[in-house]
């Protein structure tokens, strides 16, 4: 029998932040809780859900994270987009053709990597649902049970980062992203701080959302170097790959583009120019699950080492979590998945287990989590939008 999508379904949401964590995000550098020179607090999160139903009535869903400083594009964007453009190169499609509902989607629609990727990110649930198998099966096979975890510490002031980290340390945590950008000095006052709390055994990134202009991303990275660092993300402007590679070819720190890294040409380009060292992936990013395996693979090649990280809810975590499960050997660093810690609600029946450190695989076909359709209609911030074939 082969299987058909027949139906796709839509919504647009927006979850807060839990209390503990507005408060932190309110009292941090420019109520974001980072360096991103953005102008409107981050208090919670849009997202967008979507439902791939089969013609036997199989349903599969895919998540993304959506928050115009970093995307550019809004949840009615995303949505307008699928059903005005995407939406006829899928439907009629089995969910098993992910090369050729790709191939099809970049032939027709430039770009627009987090629409495609949320339609791709459905088709592996939906592949799981089908064969009664977890999706992480077609993306290389289960080698883990659980994936080890960092902590995201927001930007704020040194005692309360500190504190953060200590708390989450007490709990598991072993490694650690610390947000900077508040100068060269500040910014290393911040790491000597952590490191004399914590020691030494912690693994530590820092992320700088694009604070300097390439010579003072330069000096803030050589200032932090001793205190050892696994990576630093984004330290100039996202769509400065030459500055990018600039401050790569003088420091000995890999840089991570994130801002600056949608698509999987995005990678190549920066790692063919020297730019980066670490490829950074997330449930958006470089447009679903198929091109994430595309530019892994690539990665692995060069030697190249990657990072799973993101803030999303229960669909969109458990999809991170099977990737890593399928491939750890890409995987040199811990993943990070602190949407559990910052929304009120995750949108799944049964939670994902966080405990020690750790994420544990969902067990079940596709994702392994079940939607909740009450907090979906809670948290909707318009009507679901129905496209059939």
């Amino acid at each position: 029998m082969v299987n058909e999508i027949v139906r796709i379904e839509l919504t647009p949401l927006y979850v807060p932040f839990r209390h503990e964590v507005r408060k932190a995000m309110e009292s941090g550098e420019g109520q974001l809780g980072m360096a991103i020179g953005a102008e409107e607090p981050w208090l919670g999160g849009d997202f967008v859900i979507c439902k791939l139903v089969c013609d036997d009535g199989t349903i599969g869903l895919g998540e993304s994270f959506v928050w115009l400083p970093e995307t550019g594009i809004s949840p009615e964007q995303i949505i307008s987009t699928i059903k005005g453009c995407l939406a006829k190169y899928i439907l009629g499609e089995s969910p098993f053709n992910v090369e050729r509902i790709q191939q099809r989607f970049d032939a027709n629609i430039t770009r627009n990597e987090v629409a495609k990727g949320l339609l791709d990110k459905a088709c592996y649930d939906l592949m799981g649902k089908i064969t009664g198998r977890p999706a992480c099966h077609f993306m290389g096979g289960q080698t883990e049970n659980e994936i080890p975890l960092a902590a995201l510490i927001p930007l704020t002031d040194t005692e309360t980062m500190v504190g953060l980290a200590e708390t989450f340390h007490r709990v598991g945590y072993r490694a650690f992203r610390l947000k900077l950008g508040k100068g060269v000095k500040e910014d290393r006052e911040i790491v000597e701080s952590f490191r004399d709390a914590l020691g030494s055994d912690v693994a530590l990134r820092v992320d700088y959302n694009q604070a300097y202009e390439p010579p003072e991303a330069v000096r803030a990275i050589k200032a932090i170097e001793p205190f050892g660092i696994d990576f630093a993300e984004q330290p100039v402007n996202a769509n400065d790959y030459l500055g990018m590679a600039y401050v790569q070819k003088r420091v000995d720190v890999p840089l991570m583009a994130h801002e600056g890294c949608f698509s999987v040409r995005d990678f190549v380009t920066l790692v063919e120019l020297g730019a980066v060292g670490v490829l950074g992936l997330n449930s958006e990013r470089p447009g679903g699950v198929t091109n994430a395996i595309k530019v892994l693979n690539y990665a692995e090649l060069r030697g190249i080492g990657a990072v799973l990280h993101n803030q999303p809810l229960g669909i969109a975590s458990a999809m991170h979590i099977h990737l890593a499960a399928a491939r750890p050997h890409n995987f040199w660093y811990e993943t990070e998945l602190f949407g559990y810690v910052m929304f009120e609600d995750d949108l799944i029946k049964d939670p994902i287990d966080y405990s020690d450190g750790k994420a544990k695989l969902p067990q079940g076909p596709g994702w392994g989590v079940e939607l909740d359709e009450e907090a979906l209609t809670k948290y909707a911030t318009g009507p679901t939008t129905v496209i059939k074939k």
